[in-house]
């Protein structure tokens, strides 16, 4: 009978504490947000609400949230970009790189991430250079983001790139226009493109940098590896 009424105890206590916790408030009123999901901010009252690479800001009660940049005036530090950052760096971790076309040196010195469209013309540039990036000691790590979205030729071709026996081989092949004829299988594609939406990426080329930087865009392989010195 003790030991009954100590566990009641227990959980009417857990259950008022969640109560109290403004991140389990915040969490009921965002259907499928965890309280892991909401994080305290510097500013008093007020909360972090991630989801995937997404941020936005919520009231304590959980009735108001705002989005966009929260920035430290004292060191001009921007807080959102930090965890952005952070979050797109540990998305990315928790895709296996064998779900990933590698062109790489024997001893990289810096590793970015690529999501590419076999279709886009700076993709194309930037692939035309891989061995620029990789002699200057960038391994090029690609993911599929064919822009047109799914049930389209460039996804096709993404596809057909992966199902390859050779797929590092097919992607610079399908890069200077040369038809494959490759029947689908099972790929990450989908995948990709899915974690390229959290990214709220604009375009592509997009390079995401080991520390989770973001960078809309092509660089020359000069131009990158002045950014990835800047970033150590």
């Amino acid at each position: 009978m003790l030991a009954r009424t100590l566990v009641f105890l227990l959980l009417i206590a857990s259950v008022a504490q969640a109560e109290d916790d403004p991140r389990a408030v915040i969490a009921k009123q965002f259907p499928g947000t965890r309280v892991e999901d909401v994080r305290p901010t510097p500013v008093a009252g007020l909360y972090e609400l991630t989801h995937g690479a997404d941020i936005v800001y919520v009231t304590a009660d959980g009735k108001y949230a705002l989005s966009g940049d929260l920035l430290n005036l004292a060191n001009n530090d921007n807080i959102t970009e930090s965890r952005r950052r952070a979050v797109r760096a540990k998305l990315i971790s928790d895709v296996p790189e064998s779900e990933m076309l590698v062109f790489g040196p024997q001893n990289p010195k810096y590793t970015v991430t690529v999501f590419t469209d076999v279709d886009c013309a700076y993709c194309r540039q930037l692939h035309s250079q891989i061995a620029d990036y990789n002699r200057l000691g960038i391994r090029v790590r690609y993911m599929f983001y064919p822009r047109t979205g799914p049930n389209t030729e460039s996804w096709t071709k993404a596809e057909q790139v992966w199902c390859s026996s050779n797929r590092n081989e097919a992607l610079t092949q399908a890069k200077r226009g040369v038809p494959l004829k490759v029947k689908a299988c099972p790929n990450p594609v989908a995948k990709h493109y899915a974690l390229g939406q959290d990214f709220a990426l604009q375009g592509t080329p997009a390079i995401v940098l080991g520390n989770g930087e973001l960078i809309g865009g092509y660089m020359t392989p000069g131009e990158l590896a002045q950014e990835l010195q800047k970033s150590r």
